[in-house]
């Protein structure tokens, strides 16, 4: 058995590769070979969001608190909201972040495949975030 005690991991900056505006990223837990699922809290301050990506073997969203938005390529924006799990599908394009004015937060849930969880791809735009 393995406990991470709240506040032994650091927190860390989403990075400008991968993120739009301001990310703040909490890993929670990564478990260790022959598993590979790993989870992280992260939060979004207003407008900020991911780049779009896939994830091999999909990826389980739990907003814990603000407002957010998510999209999957090629379908209209969804706001996400405290309570609501989302679930990706392997492969499959998308993005999710904050909504405009309000920040979010959520739990990412994800597992590796041949030692890689995601797939980061091309910045979402401003008119992609606004939906025009």
């Amino acid at each position: 058995m393995d406990i991470k005690r709240s506040g032994s991991q650091p927190s860390g900056r989403g990075p400008a590769d991968w993120f739009t505006g301001t990310v703040r990223i909490d890993p929670l837990f990564q478990a260790p070979d022959p598993a590979r699922v790993a989870g992280a809290s992260v939060t979004f301050e207003p407008g900020a969001r991911t780049a779009w990506h896939t994830h091999p073997l999909g990826q389980t969203l739990i907003v814990t608190a603000g407002c957010g938005r998510a999209q999957r390529w090629g379908e209209a924006i969804e706001t996400i909201r405290p309570g609501d799990v989302v679930w990706i599908a392997p492969g499959e394009k998308h993005w999710h972040g904050a909504a405009p004015t309000t920040a979010m937060t959520h739990i990412a849930v994800h597992e590796r495949l041949d030692g890689k969880a995601v797939d980061w791809q091309e910045q979402v735009s401003d008119q992609q975030y606004d939906g025009t």
